[in-house]
Order: structure tokens, then sequence, then C-alpha cells
């Protein structure tokens, strides 16, 4: 059975059960910061997951996922992989454990036809009703059924001893026997890790029924959710009768590419990383992530230079790993042909960044050799040199991309085959990477840019930033950037990215955008209309308006002061904001997230429930109060111990060096922030919040403004308050209690207003009746209404009821921007078997409608007036047919 087949098996089996097939998520998670890829089915699903039911309480999903937890392990073990798919069947707040149970045992025993008897299950020891399933109802033999403890069967891991506080519960895994044959249930073992190598775990299904609380509280959810997930490449294996992931047809086409482009001879191992990470680099790129120095991009890359280095070092000196994209293409393209479409694109990527690998390891091993060579010649005792081999190590991996195997070859050829000084090394190298911040902010908005082509990483160096004591600067062109490639000269009209030797010009980052300004040598004029940086070199993004610019030209930079002198205001302002917010809210508050522009400031931060009036009245105005004090906004750079020490704080998964900038003011507010800030909070001027509003389960944001943008937006709410108080007729300060009186007349009216066009409709109800269709003993009552709301249309059906005993009603509504149709069935029909909420929602299908309801009455309503006598009419047909069926059967 073919990894198309068990995936396709697994969707139509699911979709026979009331899921709604969703197609996989992106490998980008949408509005989700707290991760890189979507690593799990369920992500796509946060929202329903944490309350927000939409059309749908079922799903069923194959995911592409991408993890890099367990990188060491890719090509060791049969199963890890970086990139995989996760099928998954998920219910919020729907089903629970029996229906999961019965259906994962069906499909793998029914479907896929897997003998019961090779399959074993486990549960948490602490679950009974999930064992008591298992056991009574499914039949399962007591003996292969293991009761396990929270670190196996409870998700996540131990969370109810170690946490994170949240959503959590019991798990039941589903494993198959690969030695049933010749140890069936004989001395079984009691955990399936107990006998390595003969359980292969299948199916993980997670009950979702607690809420972690503090100390390890474990409080019922109102509504309890299934999460599930199965690895297809895992399934796919046990279908094919293999141990290994690697040894299934769906691998076949990239083994065999491997062959042919790179080298038969590589090791197994060698062999299955390149398949793995050549899969996910296909796939990884073809969602949008390009690869890079930082964030998402930064993993692709590290995944390219991976099976470039096991290319070269196997005797390949010329890019060939991009040629193993068509097969991974022929392996996955049925499923996913979005990345045929983007195959040539995937190949250049794939291919530059190969290229310029190559090119810097012929540079930058010699040079590695070196520094070996320095550190012997020193003499030092075997424990210093150890440490200083490993922090070179260390550096040229970070800095260059050097692999470990790569450099392992001069440290031998300098130091020796010892096994335990290379071993120390490696240590004290594992150390250094332990401590280096994980790149977790996410790739430049400058996808598909300069960086695909490796020009950014040969020897430019880092721009010097002179922009927090200058605005103006005369500087060096270093290199010049048009469609992507670098050039000597550009001239007037041409659009293209500059890199200067230093720069006032701020390069967002930290939630601040980039400046804006000029450039300019004489009378030749460079407009710069964004700065953005990668790997610490400023690219100054902008237009020549005239004349014309060289690399190595002398030039002046400026940047547009009123506008920065603008994001300073909103910059110092969002680090008040959080001190505020911590002040008042409580020191929970922590920032997750920020933007910062010259018209505007936003802030994301931790909180669990929405913030009162008051409290942001109390936030506004004790920002106001520290403004009004002129507090002095002081900046120094300290190693980065030390400021830990003083109580700074650092949000937001940002990444920090050895040495770091602070911002303290006052003796409230102390963070690591590499922004451009006022000296004084009183430059800020006003302060005013304008918005405030969630934006995931525990995130609000703050939006704001300050200045004159403040000032403005003040006056503007001042001008509607003075017009209303003109149509009121009132002064301002009498407008609450005009509009409560005037709004409770309008209520009056409407009430009287609806009463009089019921009466109207009671008053032609006979003529309604007399309208409908009669079918055999039943009738079928249509009527259109303009301009009534859905409490007359009920009130309709109610009368229509009550005098005509064995009847349909399909009631519309018309007004000037929306409609909605009521249909309603008597209580014989619906014995008979006929459903109102089966012809609504045929109905609704014609004029865009959404809704639903009982037997007896359903309804549903849309923008589209246009199609209503449409989805009326057809709703008509579908119910005489289905009487006259039942009438005639």
């Amino acid at each position: 059975m073919t990894t198309s087949e068990i995936r396709r098996k697994y969707l139509n089996f699911f979709a026979s059960k009331g899921h709604k097939v969703i197609a996989s998520d992106s490998l980008v998670p949408k509005d989700d910061p707290t991760v890189l890829f979507t690593t799990a089915g369920m992500q796509q699903f946060k929202r329903q997951f944490l309350g927000d039911i939409t059309d749908f309480r079922r799903a069923a999903t194959a995911q592409k996922c991408l993890r890099t937890d367990d990188l060491d392990e890719v090509g060791k073990t049969d199963f890890h992989h970086t990139f995989f798919e996760m099928l998954g069947n998920f219910s919020f707040g729907d089903y629970f454990k029996r229906e999961a149970i019965f259906w994962a045992w069906e499909f793998l025993t029914k479907e896929l036809g897997i003998p019961s008897e090779k399959l074993w299950v486990s549960v948490n020891k602490e679950d009974k009703e999930a064992e008591q399933i298992w056991l009574k109802e499914v039949g399962i033999k007591d003996i292969k059924l293991f009761r396990l403890g929270d670190k196996s069967n409870f998700w996540p891991s131990n969370a109810r001893l170690n946490g994170p506080n949240g959503p959590c519960g019991p798990c039941s895994e589903i494993f198959f026997d690969y030695e049933w044959e010749t140890k069936g249930i004989k001395n079984a073992p009691k955990d399936p890790d107990d006998e390595m190598g003969r359980f292969c775990e299948i199916w993980n299904l997670v009950f979702t029924q607690f809420e972690r609380k503090d100390g390890g509280v474990l409080e019922p959810l109102p509504n309890k959710n299934i999460d599930t997930g199965m690895g297809l490449e895992r399934l796919t294996a046990l279908m094919q009768g293999k141990h290994n992931n690697f040894d299934t047809t769906l691998f076949e086409p990239i083994l065999k590419s491997i062959d042919q482009n790179v080298n038969a001879k590589l090791s197994l191992r060698e062999k299955r990383v390149m398949a793995d990470h050549i899969r996910a680099v296909t796939f990884g790129i073809s969602d949008g992530v390009i690869p890079s120095n930082e964030g998402r991009g930064y993993i692709m890359k590290k995944l390219i230079i991976t099976i470039s280095d096991i290319a070269i070092r196997s005797g390949k000196h010329e890019p060939c790993v991009y040629k193993l994209i068509p097969s991974v293409i022929e392996a996955m393209a049925d499923q996913y042909p979005e990345i045929k479409a983007k195959h040539k694109d995937i190949e250049n990527l794939v291919k530059n960044i190969e290229a310029g690998y190559i090119k810097l390891r012929k540079e930058r091993i010699p040079e590695f050799e070196k520094e070996l060579v320095k550190i012997k010649e020193k003499g030092l005792a075997v424990n210093l040199a150890h440490k200083e081999v490993g922090v070179i190590l260390f550096n040229f991996r970070d800095t260059y991309g050097l692999t470990l195997e790569t450099m392992k070859e001069p440290l031998i050829k300098v130091f020796g085959n010892d096994s335990s000084f290379f071993s120390s090394v490696k240590n004290e190298f594992d150390h250094l990477m332990a401590e280096q911040q994980e790149k977790s902010r996410a790739s430049s908005k400058m996808t598909g840019d300069v960086f695909t082509n490796n020009t950014l990483e040969l020897n430019i160096p880092k721009t010097d930033f002179t922009g927090y004591k200058h605005f103006k600067t005369t500087d060096s062109i270093l290199r010049i950037f048009k469609d992507n490639k670098p050039v000597h000269e550009i001239k007037q009209g041409d659009q293209a990215k500059i890199v200067l030797d230093r720069s006032p010009f701020y390069a967002e980052s930290g939630g601040q955008i980039g400046d804006v300004g000029y450039i300019s040598k004489g009378e030749n004029i460079l407009k710069i209309t964004d700065t953005q940086k990668i790997s610490e070199v400023f690219l100054h993004l902008g237009v020549v308006e005239k004349g014309k610019f060289e690399v190595g030209d002398l030039v002046a930079a400026e940047i547009d002061i009123d506008r920065r002198w603008a994001v300073m205001r909103n910059h110092t302002a969002t680090h008040l904001l959080q001190a505020a917010l911590r002040e008042i809210l409580g020191t929970h508050v922590q920032q997750q997230g920020s933007y910062v522009s010259d018209d505007r400031l936003r802030l994301d931060f931790t909180h669990h429930q929405a913030i009162t009036r008051a409290d942001l009245l109390k936030v506004e105005r004790r920002v106001n109060e520290y403004i009004l004090a002129c507090d002095c906004v002081t900046k120094e750079f300290l190693p980065i111990t030390e400021a830990k020490s003083t109580g700074a704080l650092a949000f937001f998964a940002e990444k920090y060096g050895d040495v770091v900038r602070v911002i303290s003011i006052g003796d409230y507010s102390k963070e690591f922030c590499g922004g451009t800030h006022l000296d004084s909070t009183g430059e800020i001027g006003l302060f005013k919040i304008v918005g405030e509003s969630a934006i995931a389960q525990g995130i609000r944001r703050i939006e704001a403004k300050t200045g004159m943008d403040a000032v403005m937006f003040v006056e503007e709410q001042e001008s509607t308050l003075d017009k209303l108080a003109d149509l009121f007729k009132c002064p301002v300060t009498e407008l609450a209690d005009k509009t409560i009186a005037q709004s409770a007349r309008v209520k009056d009216l409407e009430k009287q207003l609806e009463q009089f066009k019921f009466e109207a409709v009671k008053s032609g109800i006979d003529q309604i009746i007399q309208k409908g269709t009669q079918v055999k003993d039943s009738k079928i009552v249509v009527q259109v209404l303009e301009d009534v709301d859905i409490n007359i249309l009920r009130k309709l059906s109610d009368l229509i009821k009550q005098k005509v005993k064995s009847s349909v009603s399909i009631l519309g509504a018309r007004s000037v921007d929306s409609a909605t149709i009521l249909i309603t069935v008597s209580d014989d029909l619906v014995k008979q078997g006929l459903n109102a909420n089966e012809l609504i929602k045929d109905a609704a299908d014609l004029f865009s409608g959404k809704g639903g309801g009982r037997p007896q009455m359903a309804q549903a309503g849309s923008k589209d007036t246009k199609n209503l006598d449409r989805a009326v009419d057809a709703a008509y047909q579908i119910t005489k047919k289905k009487i006259d069926d039942r009438k005639n059967s």
C-alpha cells in the first residue's frame, strides 16, 4: 500500500465519520509567534481548542510538519525526521474517548487490515475510563494493555508535575508488535520500551480533558477535546512490511537520486540524512522560508549546508544537492502539487547556498587550520587548549556554518587523532552552543531577496551603526544590489539596496521600523524608503532620484529627522506602557511582541483577561504621569550577565549577544533594547491609548499614539462629540444622558413597528396558506416577506402550524443588506423522516448562507439578497419531492 493510498484512506474514513477534511496548513505558522514551524497537526486548530468554534467541531488532516528537536537522531534511528506528515483527527468539544478509541481501532484493523493480535495499547495508569473502553468494549486482552505514567502517557509530558499551565490530559497509544509470531503474549513486558525494537508506536490519542492550574491542580474542562497524531511515514513502513521508514517506497526515488547525483558509496546514515533534509528544504522553501541567517531561514540554510557538507566530503566540489529536488517532487507532488510549480525557484535557491558554502569552505578551512596551529604553538596545558579550540570551533560554526565533521579533519591534522582531546573540545563546543540563544525571530520581510544567493556571507563587514548619536554622517558605499544581484553602478530611476561601511539609519529590528531619508553625493540623490538588516549588515532600500552612484563612493547619509523623533517618542512610550501595565495589572505582564512606527505603537503582552475600562484609564494616566515627571532616559552597554543581574527585562525571544544595551527610565523601567530612544520622558508629549484587544488566548494588545498624533486623535474625538452635541442640540456634557434616552425611544418605536408589521402579516395569513401547495395530506407554505426580521418569521410559522396540522413552511425575509430563510416541519412529517435542518442546508448553499437548527425548525442567514428567491424555490422543490417520495413509498 502506497503512502498516497494510506493518506487517502485515512481522510476518507474520517470524512465518513462526520469530520471536515482540512487541507494541510503551511509549515510557517500563521499568527503564532511561539514556534518557528508547524510541528503538529493540532497547531492550525489552536483557536478551536481554545474554545473559538467555527463551522465545524470535527476535523481530519494530513499535516506537513517540521521539527528540529532531534536533528542529531536523524539517520541513526528508524523513524526520526525533520519533515514528516502527521495524520490527525480532532474533536472540539464534540466526541470524546469512546469514539476516538473505537475509530482508531476500526481504521487500523478494518480499513488497513492490520491483524488485531499484533496491536497493543497503552493508557495512563490513572485513566480508568480509557482502560475500561479498551478492555470491555474494544475487547483488548488485559495482558496487552500497558498502564504507564505521566511521562509517556500524558500531554504535555509530565505536565501534572512540571507544567506548563493550560489544557492537558492523558493519552492512549497504539503499538504494532513486530515480533508477535515469535514471542506472542508469553512473558509479556510491562512497558513497550522493555523490549527495544519489538514495538512501534503507531498512533497517539490525546484526551484533552483538564486545565492545569498553579500547584499542579487539574480542573475539568467544560469542553473536552480530542487531538490524535499518527506519523504517515511510520505507518507506511508498517504497511509495507518495513522496520525503517527510509526503506519504504516513499523514500525510494530520493535515495536513488542520491546514488546517481551525489555518491552511491555514502554511508547508510549519510544517505538517510540527505533524504530527510532535502524533503524538509523542498517543502520549507515552497512554503516561503528563504534560507538566511535568522529565524526560519537559518534552519533552512543549516539543513542545506549539512547535506552539502556530506556531498563535499564524498568528493563533490560542484553543487549537486539541488539535483535531488526532482526526486522529492516525484515522491510527493501528487499530494502537494505546489512543490512542482515552484521547483525551479527551490532548485535555484539551494544551488546558490551550495555554491556559496563550497566557496566559503574552501576559503575558511585554511584559516581555521591556522587558528588551530596558533593555539598549539602556545604550548598550553591540555585543559586550556581544549577550551580555546572549543571556542574556535564554535566561532567558525556560528559565523561561517562550517560543520563539525568538516572541522574534525584539520583538528586531527594539527592535534593528532586523540579521541579524549576531541571529546573535551566537543564538550566545550556543546557548552557554548547551549548558551547561545535560539535564533527565533522570523526571517526578514525581504523574502526571496539578496540573502538567497549568499552575497552577504562573502566577507561584507557588519555595518557600524552611528544613529544613536548622529543623524547625518559621511560614509562609503561597500556594495550595491540591483534586482537582487551585485552591481558596480546605479543611475537615475534604478531601485537598489545599498550597503555602507557605517550608517545613521536604524535597520528594522526589535519591533522598531527602519529609518528613511537620503543618501547623496553632491547633486546625486538616492531616496531611502526602508532600512533592513541581515546578519548585522544594513541594507538601505531606495531609488535614485538624480545622478548616479558607484561602489566606493563617499556619500552623505541623512535620516528623516522628524520621522525618527516620532519613532523615538513611540518607542520610549512603549517602555513606559509596559512599566505601567506591570504596576497596575501585575508583574505577570510580559511583552510578547511590539511594533513601533512613526504614527503609532503597539504592545502585545501576557494577560489572562480583557482589561477593564477603569484599568485602561489608570494605565494611560500612569504613562502620562511618567511623561510629566520628565524622567531621564539612560542608555548603556553592559555584559549580558551584569545586565541580567540588574533586573533588566528581556522579552519576546530576542537574540542577545555577550554585550547588551540597557534602557533605564527612572526607577520603574529597565529593559534590554537596541532601539532608538529619547533623552527624557517629557519629550513624548501626550500619550493616548486608541485600542485594546485580544490577539490570542492569554495575549492582549494595546495600540497607542504619542505627541502630535495623540493630540490630533483627541481633536478628532472632540470634533465628533461636538457634531453629536449639535445633532442632539445639547452640551457635550449632556450627550450620554441624551443618547441613553434616545436609544430607549428608538427601541420602543422598533417594538411598535415590529408589532405593526406582524399584525399586517397576520391579517393575510389565510391568503398565504391558501397559496400553498397541497401534497397529498400535507401542505407546503412558501412566502418571501420584505423588511421583516426573524422574529416575525417565527411568529408566522407558529400561526401556520396552528392552522395546518401537517405542513412545511418555507419563509424568507429580505432587507437592504441581509436575507433569511426559516423552515419549519410539523411533527407528523418529522416522524416520517422530513428534517428541517437538512432542508435548510440545501437551501443555504444557493444564497451563500450559513445556519442550522433542529428537525422541526432551522434557519439560515446571508448577505446575498439577490438569490433569496432562488434558494426558497429550491427548498420548496426539494421538500415537495421528499414528501412525494415518502407518500408513494
